[in-house]
């Protein structure tokens, strides 16, 4: 088991933050020539192509005990779904907008523990979460205007997207990052095959293939590689901090993701897109330290060990 290191947890989060955002936007500029299964399919193919001969090469343990196989089967699925999810909504929505929506995931997850999983949730953190929600609808209102129904696409990516975490923080001390993410990336080849194939066979246009050119074979690759480095990124600092001591950090792509929209894409949230952000931001910022507080406070009150 590896002890937790804070600090370098949090900044290898913080490389997430950065990358992720990037590899979004590329996902965007390639969205309307390349279809969505295609995208999907290279992006877990270059990180199969570049994880494995470097876990062969170095001779790192990737036999997975039948358990943490199990989740790792999971969890690929959850990251399949939630990367097509996320590049559909990219197609529509401002990059921004899109990945402000999707960070209702914390909010998700505190009700989730209130009401499915029956955990003691304070009037504070449920003001908090209600805030919270008011922000996300404020960014999805002129989006749903614009584009109807798809604007609560990043919804569906946020809920995916917190069981991913989940299910990461169960196996990150138990794999190495490389190897996880080398046997998801052969689990996720392997699943996508049939369906592109089937895809193909009865000429279904989101799962049909194209022939790019140069420039966005390039831009394909870039994909899998910023998309593989990102989320070795993350896996890594789920190995060495808590997801609580991460999550705020977390909130940092939203400014980094409005950044590289305005660069690339001449986009900027309109005001009220600007002030749901900014709810929801802070509604997720108080959310996460009042449930550092609530653990430290637990773990004062913890009777000593005997």
């Amino acid at each position: 088991m590896t002890p937790d290191r804070p600090v370098l947890g949090i900044l290898l989060m913080l490389g997430f933050c950065i990358l992720a955002p990037l590899g979004d936007a590329i996902a965007k500029i390639l969205g309307p020539s390349i279809p969505l299964g295609q995208l999907v399919f290279t992006r877990f193919f270059v990180q199969a192509c570049l994880l494995v001969p470097l876990v062969m090469w170095s001779g790192l343990e990737w036999r997975l005990s039948p358990r943490v196989l199990n989740l790792v089967v999971i969890r690929t699925i959850l990251h399949i779904l939630g990367i097509g999810f996320m590049f559909t909504s990219l197609m529509y929505l401002p990059l921004a907008d899109t990945v402000a929506i999707a960070f209702v995931m914390p909010f998700i997850m505190l009700l989730l523990g209130r009401f499915v999983l029956n955990e003691e949730v304070g009037i504070h953190r449920m003001a908090a979460c209600t805030v919270g929600f008011m922000g996300t609808l404020l960014v999805i209102q002129p989006n749903f205007l614009a584009v109807g129904w798809v604007a609560l696409m990043p919804v569906a990516v946020a809920v995916i997207f917190a069981l991913f975490m989940l299910t990461t923080r169960q196996i990150a001390k138990e794999a190495d990052p490389i190897a996880l993410q080398a046997v998801s990336g052969v689990i996720a080849t392997v699943m996508l095959l049939p369906v592109m194939a089937v895809g193909i066979a009865i000429d279904f246009k989101p799962l049909s293939v194209v022939s790019p050119i140069l420039i966005e074979w390039q831009l394909l690759f870039a994909i899998g590689v910023l998309g593989t480095l990102a989320h070795l990124l993350m896996t890594w600092s789920l190995r060495f901090a808590p997801s609580a001591t991460l999550a705020p950090m977390q909130y940092l792509e939203i400014p980094v993701a409005t950044l590289v929209g305005y660069l690339l894409f001449s986009e900027f949230p309109n005001t009220l897109a600007a002030a749901g952000i900014t709810l929801t931001v802070a509604a997720g910022v108080y959310v996460v330290l009042r449930e550092q507080a609530t653990a430290r406070r637990l773990v004062r009150n913890a009777p000593p060990a005997v």
